[in-house]
């Protein structure tokens, strides 16, 4: 059974994919990969079958991928497998490159392969830890604190004179016995007293020599690794473990895993290293053309580097910070009409013991501890933010009561939600799922949006707290500040549209009371710029209760109540007694606002993909969208925005006799940055029923708006929408280097921290000055001087990448090397360097515009 659908596959794919690959039979074991998988029946691991095609693991997955020609050839179940793998392999690889590097620095080096076999040991059986101990073995954090508490437990039994000096001193004053690898030498060895489990003095050297915190390493060897010694029978004997024991267990794992032998990174396997190809790239890289003495050398941040380089970053920004309430904000607390202080407490302890147990279910069963290290950090942080948000708000509204927003339940939860999520997306933890709340949600998994279920937080509530969390927290890095971007972005992609969210019923609302004369976005102001002047007390507390209510002079200028004076001449301030009035939504208005904003980027970017012979349809395909989004909105619940998008630019395009195929939209959607295959290949059709974009085209989108769609090939088509005003992103990044007016090259980077490194915080391509530091040579004080001043552009050009801008990379769509849906063919790279050059131009004008709003802010 497995053999025919694998041989059905391979019929489908061979003509459009054999062309690209060496041979028959590394098709043939994609394709078998790919059946086996779909199927649950594989009766082989990964290594075995990459062996048997030749093939290393890194172009393997690539071909998998490729073979998705159809867009329907590759399941989800197939496209997760394959995540997983490619996340695990790139995790082990990094894990295995530093314990490369670790052990030349710990082992003296022998001729008579006694180094090597304590590797090959070591190796093998932190791998045995991470595969027991760990349910999420792609954790690239808790792995490689896992492997510092391998190389520890191996350093103390090892002899000393197969150590450096650093770690032979390192040793506590209980000895170490002789290495042993044979019973018979063991049967010789004199009996010695246990030794203590756990050599603080070490782990605190191995921690500090690779940038590690202690306290986490040392609660991760207590809580986990000292167990899942207890369970190999490992954690009292003074002897290095049976080499043929562990290869055994191990064997076991991996062949129940079925995927790749981590054992074979030590035997330099062809098929599990990064290809020599990929290697040579990078060394083939340009280099400037600068002597060696003018060169700040600056080594590659290696993943590990950068984790541990961001978790220092973090936990020393939250130093000062306790994990109680400050002085500053039990005042805050104490100002409250009623004191939420106990309420605050309370929530927090409840939600710890819930969020450790729920990490703990994703992690491993003996990670409670962990998990109530990283709850900590984000209490800290949560109570940092809290403060200043507060100060914001004082200094704004000239009020220190705010009792109803403290005393609001949302508001701390989701301020909690958004802080763990900062030290889970810092430890690697959160990433994204691949189909949010909608696909397959998994226990094992710390993906956003998991925090929001851990809490039972709605989405809608979450996005509220974003961007005034993000203006409170200057220290946080720009990766942070992007990956709650894009938690934003989710939230009104699919999130807040899921069934339960609170988002229908202030939708439902607004129409009720009147949503014809007051719609949630005027279509008049869309082209206006996107003010963010809202807080989250703006948005935690409007409208404070659903129905209609009367805006008085004492109700506006109240402290408890809406946040924002009503201007002047506001109707409801005027004496004369007025009929009630409908209290709008700040928080829905400005969630469309960004949601417009966000949906005509993202059609724009695909209709300069397809339709860049056809641009009078641009607007046409947005009038149509966004006619979907504000008055059609039900077609949002459970389903994706760009389901939408993708739906009407067909339906346009289709009404305007332009040939564009569904599959042509769907490969060029592709190409989009931050899609997942499960947008076009599993939409809701019906309730509890799913299938591809095209079948939800044809029943579900097409039957809604059937009308409204014709109308567009009538001679009076209907108004077209304004074009929302193309977004700027809201959040600051003051430590970030800005350029110098009036020149290109020169960039300033104000010290973020004193604890880091200033060549870590500057482009590597450039020259790098740090004022207050030694500088070296005089003379490159002059060189600067030379760039800056000289108008000979060629000079500057050294400094660069080279002296012409060549594209990397080329979109294609089809096989046959056509670039455009209607078959026209690609003039070559000119084009398209000419477009890279209008975006640097316009990217270029963007940075002065916003060093010039920044300046005049500073002035107000």
């Amino acid at each position: 059974m497995v053999c025919e659908q694998a041989w059905k596959l391979w019929k489908t794919v061979q003509e459009t994919v054999n062309e690209l690959v060496e041979g028959r039979l590394k098709l043939w074991g994609a394709c078998l990969f790919v059946t086996v998988t779909d199927m649950d029946a594989a009766c082989f691991t990964l290594t075995q079958l990459l062996k048997a095609v030749n093939m290393n693991i890194v172009m393997f997955l690539g071909l998998v991928r490729k073979l998705d020609v159809n867009l329907d050839t590759i399941s989800t179940k197939v496209n997760s497998a394959l995540m997983r793998l490619e996340k695990k392999y790139d995790v082990t690889l990094a894990l295995y490159q530093r314990f490369e590097k670790t052990c030349k620095n710990i082992f003296v080096l022998g001729s008579d392969g006694k180094t090597k076999e304590l590797a090959r040991s070591c190796w093998t059986l932190f791998l045995l830890a991470t595969g027991k101990a760990l349910q999420m073995e792609d954790d690239l954090v808790i792995s490689f604190q896992l492997l510092l508490c391998t190389m520890e437990y191996y350093i103390k039994r090892c002899p000393p004179d197969l150590l450096q000096p650093l770690y032979s001193s390192a040793i506590s004053t209980v000895q170490s016995p002789p290495i042993r690898t044979s019973r018979r030498n063991q049967s010789k060895a004199k009996p010695r007293p246990p030794e203590p489990e756990l050599d603080v003095q070490l782990l605190e050297t191995l921690s500090r020599a690779n940038e590690c915190n202690t306290e986490e390493v040392k609660n991760v060897y207590q809580t986990s690794f000292i167990a899942f010694l207890e369970s190999l029978d490992l954690s009292k004997s003074v002897d290095l473990p049976q080499m043929d024991n562990l290869n055994q267990q191990y064997e076991e794992h991996y062949l129940k895993g079925r995927d790749f032998d981590g054992r074979l990174f030590l035997d330099g396997d062809e098929t599990i290293l990064v290809p020599k190809t990929e290697i040579l790239q990078v060394e083939k890289t340009p280099k400037k053309n600068l002597q060696d003495n003018d060169v700040v050398h600056i080594p590659p941040q290696t993943p590990i580097g950068a984790a541990m380089t961001s978790i220092q970053q973090l936990r020393g920004d939250l130093v000062s910070s306790g994990d109680k309430p400050s002085t500053n904000l039990n005042t805050y607390f104490k100002n409250c009409t009623v004191d939420p202080t106990q309420d605050v407490l309370q929530r927090l302890d409840t939600l710890g013991q819930t969020f450790s147990q729920r990490f703990s279910q994703a992690v491993g069963p003996r990670f409670v501890i962990v998990g109530k290290q990283r709850y900590t950090l984000g209490v800290k942080l949560y109570y940092k933010v809290m403060e200043a948000m507060l100060k914001s708000e004082e200094k704004r509204l000239s009020v220190q009561n705010f009792s109803k927003l403290l005393n609001g339940s949302k508001f701390h939860e989701s301020l909690l939600a958004c802080a763990l999520e900062v030290v889970m997306a810092t430890y690697g933890e959160s990433s994204f799922k691949s189909g949010g709340n909608g696909g397959e949600s998994s226990e094992s998994e710390l993906c956003f949006p998991w925090i929001l279920d851990v809490f039972s937080v709605a989405a809608f509530d979450f996005y509220k707290v974003i961007e005034s969390f993000i203006k409170a927290e200057p220290s946080l890095s720009k990766d942070i500040v992007k990956h709650l971007e894009t938690c934003e972005n989710l939230i009104m992609e699919k999130i807040a549209w899921l069934t339960g969210s609170p988002l229908f019923d202030l939708l439902k609302h607004e129409q009720e009371a009147g949503a014809a004369e007051t719609p949630v976005e005027t279509p008049a102001n869309m082209n206006q710029p996107l003010q963010h002047s809202h807080t989250a007390a703006d948005l935690y507390l409007s409208p404070l209760r659903p129905g209609v209510r009367v805006l008085t002079p004492e109700s506006s200028a109240a402290p408890n109540t809406q946040p924002i004076a009503p201007a002047p001449n506001h109707p409801a301030l005027q004496a004369a007694p007025q009929p009630p009035r409908h209290a709008k939504s700040n928080s829905l208005g400005l969630f469309y606002k960004k949601l417009y904003r966000l949906a005509y980027t993202r059609l724009k970017m695909l209709c300069s993909y397809l339709l860049s012979s056809h641009p009078e349809l641009e607007p046409i395909i947005w009038t149509l969208f966004q006619y979907t989004l504000q008055h059609e909105y039900e077609l949002m619940r459970n389903r994706h925005l760009d389901q939408l998008m993708m739906s009407a630019m067909y339906a346009i395009a289709k009404v305007k006799s332009v040939d564009l195929r569904f599959k042509t939209i769907v490969t060029a959607y592709k190409n989009m940055p931050n899609t997942k295959q499960e947008t076009f290949k599993h939409v809701l059709i019906s309730e509890g029923s799913y299938d591809s974009i095209i079948v939800f085209y044809n029943q579900v989108f097409m039957q809604k708006l059937k009308t409204n769609i014709l109308q567009y090939a009538s001679p009076r088509p209907p108004t077209l929408s304004p074009i929302p005003q193309i977004p700027r992103s809201p959040y600051k990044f003051p430590n970030s280097p800005l350029r110098v007016p009036g020149s290109n090259n020169v960039y300033i980077s104000p010290m973020k921290n004193p604890r880091m490194s200033p060549g870590i915080m500057t482009p590597r391509s450039r020259m790098l000055v740090s004022i207050g530091e030694s500088f070296g040579l005089t003379n490159r004080f002059q060189k600067i001087n030379q760039m800056v001043n000289s108008s000979d552009r060629s000079f500057k050009r050294t400094l660069d990448l080279g002296p012409s801008l060549k594209p990397h990379k080329r979109l294609r769509f089809d096989v046959d090397g056509q670039d455009e849906a209607d078959g026209s063919k690609s003039n070559g790279d000119s084009m398209l360097i000419q477009k890279l050059a209008e975006m640097n131009s316009t990217r270029s004008r963007m940075q002065e515009q916003k060093m010039k709003e920044d300046a005049e802010s500073k002035r107000d």
